[in-house]
């Protein structure tokens, strides 16, 4: 399932969902050169965030594929800023495209319904809780993990904690047929969680398949879920929420 639009209409004008994303978007061509090496193995090496070195586990030296004929060669020096720049790295363009529509869909309500600064704080908290989630899944670790994918799993988290109702309208892909439908929030996002959850299962440890942190994603959702009602504010979510019939 892939949401392209929710009815779900804001009062705020969205001015950190869209900043962040241009920040994404500024970070992966100007810092990681659109996807081109070496600047994106660099980027990888250098700003994403490595369990083992970041709690000392992995051995100096050790040399870590990120890509043909590219390694990271750890060198030891201090990491712990890497906790918040991995959340602006990418791996992909479609990586980096995923993440930011996912963010535009369910970003723009969750500010609106907290206020700009709110939100910020927001969204660093639950991707410091998402990628502490996947370090502890595998404090041992040497796989880079990159991306905004923990923080905005917390956005969708708190969506599901103050909009379950609203519909959200998908594409359905079955096989080389695709269509679309209108679901609840709820029913929509949990069915996501259910397979990062199902994911974290098999991977505990490490990365998913294809490099998949679905740990952080579980703990991000679980961080939006939990912080939600700390900050949202009551006044804000009701002035625009609107009663949906299903």
């Amino acid at each position: 399932m892939f949401p392209y639009r929710d009815e779900n209409p804001t009062v705020l004008t969205p001015f950190v969902t869209v900043g962040v994303i241009a920040v994404n978007v500024v970070a992966w061509v100007v810092v990681q050169g659109a996807g081109s090496n070496p600047a994106l193995a660099r980027s990888v090496c250098e700003l994403g965030l490595i369990p083992g070195e970041l709690l000392g586990r992995v051995p100096l030296g050790s040399q870590i594929p990120v890509g043909p004929g590219l390694v990271c060669v750890l060198g030891g020096e201090s990491t712990w800023f890497t906790v918040v720049t991995s959340m602006f790295m990418h791996g992909g363009w479609f990586h980096l495209i995923g993440n930011m529509w996912f963010l535009w869909i369910f970003g723009n309500n969750i500010e609106d319904a907290m206020g700009h600064g709110r939100f910020v704080v927001f969204y660093l908290v639950a991707g410091l809780v998402a990628a502490a989630a996947q370090v502890a899944s595998g404090p041992s670790s040497a796989v880079p993990m990159v991306g905004a994918s923990g923080a905005v799993s917390g956005v969708m988290g708190a969506y599901l904690i103050l909009y379950p109702r609203v519909r959200i309208h998908t594409l359905i892909f079955l096989g080389f047929f695709v269509t679309t439908v209108a679901l609840p929030a709820w029913l929509m996002l949990l069915y996501w969680a259910f397979l990062q959850f199902l994911g974290s299962i098999l991977t505990v440890g490490g990365m998913g398949q294809g490099g998949v942190a679905f740990v952080a994603h579980v703990g991000g959702f679980v961080a939006g879920v939990a912080l939600i009602k700390l900050f949202a504010k009551p006044e804000f979510v009701g002035r625009h929420r609107r009663p949906v019939v299903l």
